[in-house]
């Protein structure tokens, strides 16, 4: 199943690179989260994702839902921690299975859980392998994951490949909020030479130089949000989308 908001993204992807903004509305509620998301669309954002913390309600997610929808016209897509993050005022939502985690609920049976409520809400599901390389930083504890190690570059594109093979329309590579350094380009090389579906990158992405490594090895969609909830919009934010824009012109 295609749907618009999907559709939207693969018309982007045909012009080069996307960029999507992460916003927590545990850390940015309702007006914050529209002000931030506003900020990161004039500055030439995709997209923007809500997500991040652990145990967002779902008052607190529709709160930002309706806010960010109100203020930008581009998408808003849930980064679901869980079923307790649902809300039908998004535009889609990630349906997500974190690949490697040991805790079969990340892997299956939470989305088993969800899936009447996403299609009793309407909101357009994506199918996503989410995949944490280490250091994983906190998703990689909460998600009790066997994080990827940075230079098993095999490991990583058996796990994507498996997910596009058991019909996932990305594969997200995640180095985890805040962590030291993005994802090693060299994975994001091989993961990139195995896959037919787009391949988003996370985790670590701060300045201009990073995301300029990142898509030149191959990533196809950014994901930044430390860069937004710092509110570094003049600074962080656009070198990195001046980086997507140089990308699209190439």
């Amino acid at each position: 199943m295609v749907g618009r908001v999907l559709t939207y993204l693969r018309e982007r992807l045909a012009k080069g690179p996307v960029h999507l903004t992460l916003i927590d509305p545990e850390k940015s509620p309702g007006p914050v989260a529209a002000r931030l998301a506003r900020g990161a669309v004039d500055l030439g954002s995709d997209a923007i994702m809500l997500g991040g913390s652990t145990g967002i309600s779902n008052a607190r997610m529709g709160e930002a839902a309706r806010a960010v929808r109100a203020a930008v016209s581009v998408p808003t897509i849930i980064f679901p921690e869980g079923p307790a993050s649902l809300s039908p005022d998004a535009d889609a939502i990630y349906f997500m299975s974190l690949l490697n985690s040991r805790n079969l609920d990340l892997v299956i049976r939470a989305q088993a859980r969800a899936a009447l409520a996403v299609r009793a809400m309407r909101i357009e599901p994506i199918a996503l392998g989410y995949l944490v390389v280490a250091p994983g930083m906190r998703v990689g504890e909460v998600g009790q994951v066997d994080a990827v190690a940075r230079d098993d570059l095999a490991s990583a594109q058996g796990y994507a490949l498996a997910g596009e093979f058991l019909g996932m329309q990305m594969i997200y590579l995640e180095a985890g909020s805040g962590a030291p350094q993005p994802v090693p380009e060299e994975m994001i090389r091989a993961v990139r030479s195995v896959l037919s579906v787009p391949l988003i990158v996370g985790g670590g992405i701060r300045t201009g130089a990073d995301a300029a490594r990142l898509l030149s090895a191959g990533a196809q969609l950014l994901v930044t949000g430390t860069v937004t909830e710092e509110e570094r919009l003049d600074g962080g934010l656009q070198e990195i989308l001046s980086e997507v824009r140089r990308a699209r012109a190439r």
